[in-house]
């Protein structure tokens, strides 16, 4: 049994891993790579392995830096079926339709543009090449065993992410005994609201493990709640508006489940919120129809009033004209709009029409890769450059790293510490400073083996 990564090595975004097992060969995740124009111009290039070759696939959860090039393996020929929660088998349709939709904009803003006498240039993927990965989806609840192939077993456990996360467990029976993988995908935090926290195992021979924030913790949550609500109540004094880039699956729906919690402590009620994201709509949609999956306290709150997903002054925005109108709203609005990393969406826009202004507030609520405008923000930039236009950076920004929905270093050390054998340790989904601290940190505390995954290194399970 080997592993190979081929994505998410060296970097947060573009998770892909190979794991042979006796000729049968399982990819697990298959992630858009994003961040800068150079790092997404990589999803064009070839895998790296035959992808013919390969039999299935594992997706951990349907965020798009995990599930985002499945339909581009389809469209090149994998015919394998697709494991995966049966909650993210619900989202995956959103998730992939809309980056689709995306891509075939880009294609043809790039063809209105491109010389007379250049070739076309076609998007990464199509709406059709989603149906046809859609139709290979399989779905499993947490906990039930799946044979992949004859002596290779998988299992999913919740991972407390997002809907449907799953830590991946895969046990194979080879000559020499059972070989036991486990894959992190990305573990969510301890206590966070909504969902359950993730599931601890005893077993592994290895374990490819996430390390996102691998090199810090982060703030209390009641501490970042706190400030949330400190921050409202500024921005309604000051008389501006609050725009929140928020990653359409997890974050919407946490920070909804805030506004529900804290409907009156914040004043709530005086503001006109808007969610600018017909594609989080969706999504919500789906965490709607699986409380199930939700702990004990968000299904209180779910049953409860004001609803999260039902606030009294929630205004949903579906078409563009809507959405441009709010562009006239100067003060008194809560903007949630995607894309989270402020790469492109209708966040983009409200940001353009609201930077320059000194009473308005940005709340950064999310991990921004290297390159996006999201961590220009992060990183303080005077101005930053909109559609050709040059915006001065006047409003507040608020980074507001408590809400992550990534395990920090202490809980991602405490969940490595349930191994009872201490089995040594790959560390991929993370920059290599995260990726190093927690590799000192694991080694200091256990004693444990630890390695920091390469693209293409082919390692022993």
């Amino acid at each position: 049994m080997h592993i190979t990564p081929y994505g998410a090595a060296g970097q947060v975004t573009g998770s892909c891993h190979l794991l042979e097992f006796n000729g049968f060969k399982v990819l697990l995740d298959c992630g858009l790579i994003q961040g800068s124009n150079k790092d997404e111009a990589r999803n064009f290039e070839p895998f790296g392995f035959d992808v013919a070759a390969i039999d299935a696939v594992v997706l951990s959860h349907a965020h798009i830096d995990h599930c985002g090039r499945l339909p581009v393996l389809v469209q090149r020929g994998f015919r394998g079926p697709i494991w995966t929660h049966s909650a993210s088998a619900d989202l995956l349709p959103v998730m992939l339709n809309d980056s689709a939709a995306l891509a075939e904009q880009d294609a043809e803003r790039a063809n209105r543009h491109r010389p007379h006498d250049a070739p076309e240039i076609q998007p990464l993927f199509t709406r059709e090449d989603v149906a046809d990965t859609l139709a290979l989806v399989r779905g499993l609840p947490y906990g039930k065993a799946q044979s992949l192939c004859e002596g290779l077993q998988l299992h999913l456990h919740d991972a407390g992410h997002i809907l449907g996360s799953a830590v991946v467990e895969l046990l194979g029976q080879t000559e020499q005994g059972s070989r036991r993988l486990v894959f992190s995908g990305d573990l969510g935090m301890p206590g966070a609201p909504i969902l359950r926290d993730p599931h601890a195992l005893a077993q592994a021979d290895l374990v490819l493990l996430e390390s996102t924030y691998g090199d810090r913790a982060h703030r209390e949550r009641n501490a970042t709640v706190a400030e949330l609500g400190e921050i409202f109540l500024s921005a309604w004094d000051g008389g501006g508006n609050v725009l929140i880039p928020a990653f359409a699956v997890g974050r919407t729906q946490e920070i909804l489940y805030w506004f529900a919690r804290h409907w009156d402590d914040w004043k709530l009620s005086r503001w006109r919120i808007f969610l600018d994201s017909p594609m989080a709509q969706r999504v919500t949609d789906v965490y709607s129809r699986h409380i199930g999956l939700f702990d004990a306290q968000a299904q209180k709150v779910w049953n409860g009033h004001p609803k999260p997903f039902h606030l009294p002054n929630l205004n949903l925005v579906s078409d563009v004209a809507q959405s441009q109108a709010i562009n006239q709203i100067h003060g008194g609005a809560i903007i949630i709009a995607g894309s989270g990393m402020c790469t492109g969406g209708r966040i983009v826009h409200h940001l353009r029409q609201n930077l320059a202004r000194r009473n308005a507030h940005v709340l950064i609520v999310g991990y921004q890769a290297n390159g996006t405008l999201g961590r220009r923000l992060v990183d303080r930039a005077g101005k930053v450059r909109i559609f050709g236009e040059d915006i001065a950076v006047n409003a507040d920004i608020h980074t507001v790293g408590g809400l992550s929905a990534h395990a920090d270093q202490p809980q991602l050390l405490a969940w490595y510490g349930s191994f009872e054998n201490r089995p040594p340790v790959l560390l991929v989904h993370g920059e290599d400073a995260p990726r190093e601290a927690l590799q000192a940190e694991l080694v200091k505390r256990y004693g444990c083996t630890v390695s920091l995954a390469q693209p293409g290194q082919r390692v022993a399970v």
